[in-house]
Order: C-alpha cells, then structure tokens, then sequence
C-alpha cells in the first residue's frame, strides 16, 4: 500500500488564489509520482534523493518565493508553505531539505545581503544550481542561540572564524552557509554576527552527521572552522543586529516546518483513512468500529486547524505585518498535532504499523523532528507566553 494510493481528502479551500491552487496541484502531482516511490529508500539508506530535488528546481521550487529577477518564481510565502506542505505528505525528509533551503539558506541573503552578494550567490541558490544551509547550533548552544561560542576574530578586512555547528540540514551539498559567530563577547547577543560562508573558503570543513532518528532522506552535517577567513563584506545585516537578522530568519522558518508537520500529519491521516476502509475486523471494516473513526475525526479536525494556524502566519508574513507569535503558535501547535496524528495511525494499523512495510512508521519517526528544529516546543511556549503576559503587564 503506498501515497500513490491513498484517497484524496478534501482539504479546505482557505480561500487560496489560482496561482496557489496551481501550487498545490502541481506540487501534489510531482510528489505522488517522482517523490513518493523514493522515500523507503531514503530513509533506509540515509540519502538524499537528489534526483527529486534536481526535479523541484526544474519546477521552479527553488527559489519559489523570491523575485523573478533573482532567477524566483515571484510567488508569495503562502504558495512556497503549500509546496512544503504537499512534498512532507509524502516525503518529509525531502520537504525538510527543501524548506532548510529557501527558509534559512536563501533567505537571509535575500533580505539582508549587500548587492554584490546577491549577484554573487542568490541567482544560483533560487534556480537551484546549488544549495543553501544555514549554520546556528552547536554542541553547546542549542536552544540558547545566544551562547554562540564559534569566534570570530577582527583581522581588518576580514574575519577569522574558529569553532564548530552540528546539525546542520543540506551540509553535505550546500555551496553557501549562513552562520553565525561572535565576534565581540562583551556585547554578548549584540556581539554575534551573521555572515555568508563559502564552501571554498580554506579552513572550512563539513564532517558527517550522526545516523538520525526520523528525517533520514535529509541529510546534515558538521560544520568546522580552524582560522577560516570571511571578509567582512560577507555579513549580513548592519553591525550588532546580527542576532536580530537570524532570529527573525527564525520566524518565517517556523511556518516552514509548521506546514512540514500539516504534511505529515496528512500524509499519516490519507494511510489511515485508506487502511481503516479496507481492513476487517471482527466481521467488518475498522472505519465501521466507533473507536477507529473517532480517532480518524481527531485527526482529520487537529490537522486542519494546524493548517489554517499555518496559513494564517504566511498570510501575515505575506503582507509585511508582525508574525512572530503566530509563527510561533503555528510551529508549536502543528508539531504536536502531528505526532499526535501519526501516533493514532499507527495505533490504527496495529501491528502492521510498527512494520517498515507501511509508510505510517516513518512518519512517525519524521514527526518527532518537527517539535526540536527551529526551537523545539518549550522555546515556541516561552514566545508565546511572553507576548501574551505583554499584554497585562
């Protein structure tokens, strides 16, 4: 049984334009038929599914959401959301790839590299010549990205870049990095720099990642810097706002993996929905037992309230009003909801959902990422309280 077969639920209109139906149609289509039959494969091996990805550029995906003259295809966050969306439905590892791309490695530059910088990288990245990584954590700064510890020393025209990033998505294949360093640690977060990394650069090197949990067909690395010199015309954003530059590339990264956990999470319902039809039970089918298809309506109504949190977040982000919090709750609530649904359909499958024959079981593996990257569920509750204690304070 496989994404290919599974039924097509009606998935709520949310007032979508044509463009953004075309999206998700097209988007849909390309991942039922090229990504789907590849996904056991990847997550059993560990690789990437570079091929697909090659196919994604072809449709333009790669640079979805920034302007034509970059080499984008000028579409708004709300549509590039719903190509996240419909690649996680069937494969997350992929969607997870994809959105590392466009969400944290292309985008700061776009919104906050100098023009020589644009010329120099953004064409590439939004066609999809080469990838984009984005490189923040570390063995010891993790949800505290404050605690940055990679250094970067002031040598004139440029910086020395000594320490080390783990977990980063894309290492493997990226051209360009969007790190993060301290530069000056008696300004502590204002002393933090966000500043564009080459692969060439010499004493620069990627190291495998450790074997993962879920997310397998995604790949990630280490990154490691020994006296590694950037010129200081590759930061982004003005000086002291670096932290402020990739907390906010944070924020819309949050939609980007919200709309990873509405994909799962409807991937995970469309299996469950098709295997509680077919399968019998006890002289009929498990769709016909109350207790089945009242976890099939709890799955069905906390995934399209994810999504409608999702999309309500790309809509604000789309027309330039503050989205933090709703990103947050948008990443928060989606996350959980999605390992929520792909709980109860393996719970559906029984036995067979514990198997690798299934799809359902890799889900559920790939959710679990979903409430850790880009700060896991305790950050985005923190976010959260704090701008709702704003208000009576």
């Amino acid at each position: 049984m496989s994404l290919k077969t599974a039924p097509e639920l009606p998935v709520t209109n949310l007032d979508l334009t044509e463009e953004q139906q075309m999206i998700r149609e097209t988007v849909r289509r390309y991942a039922e038929e090229v990504i789907a039959p590849g996904a056991r494969h990847a997550d059993e091996t560990c690789t990437f599914n570079l091929e697909a990805w090659k196919g994604m550029c072809e449709l333009g995906l790669a640079g979805l959401p920034f302007p034509e003259e970059w080499g984008g295809a000028g579409m708004d966050s709300l549509s590039y959301i719903i190509a996240v969306e419909e690649v996680a439905r069937v494969c997350a590892s992929t969607a997870l790839s994809y959105a590392a791309h466009v969400s944290l490695g292309t985008y700061p530059i776009y919104a906050w590299g100098r023009q020589p910088l644009k010329e120099r990288y953004l064409r590439g990245l939004c066609t999809g010549e080469y990838m984009g990584a984005y490189g923040l954590t570390e063995p010891n700064a993790g949800s505290d990205s404050g605690g940055t510890q990679t250094m970067a020393a002031d040598d004139g025209d440029h910086y020395v870049l000594n320490g080390r990033k783990c977990f980063i998505t894309n290492g493997s294949y990226a051209k360009t990095f969007v790190c993060t360093a301290q530069s000056d640690k008696s300004k502590g977060a204002k002393g933090i720099i966000a500043l564009i990394v080459d692969r060439d650069f010499p004493g620069f090197q990627v190291e495998p990642g450790e074997v993962k949990l879920g997310m397998r067909g995604s790949d990630w690395t280490n990154l490691v810097f020994q006296d590694c010199r950037v010129p200081k015309d590759f930061v982004l954003g003005p000086p002291g706002e670096g932290f402020s530059t990739f907390m906010k590339t944070l924020e819309g990264g949050r939609i980007s993996i919200g709309a990873l956990g509405v994909g799962i999470a409807q991937g995970a319902l469309d299996q469950a929905l098709k295997y509680a039809v077919e399968r019998e039970q006890f002289g009929k089918p498990l769709a016909d037992h109350q207790a089945v298809a009242f976890k099939l309506a709890d799955m069905q109504v906390e995934t399209n309230a994810a999504r409608h949190l999702v999309y309500h977040a790309a809509r604000l982000k789309d027309a330039g009003r503050p989205f933090g919090t709703e990103s947050a709750m948008a990443k928060y609530f989606s996350s959980e909801v999605c390992m929520r649904v792909t709980y109860e359909a393996i719970q559906i499958f029984g036995g067979n959902g514990y198997s690798r024959e299934y799809p359902v079981e890799r889900m559920y593996r790939d959710a679990k990422l979903c409430t850790i990257g880009e700060g896991t569920s305790e950050v985005q509750k923190i976010i959260i309280s704090r701008a709702l204690l704003r208000l009576v304070r």
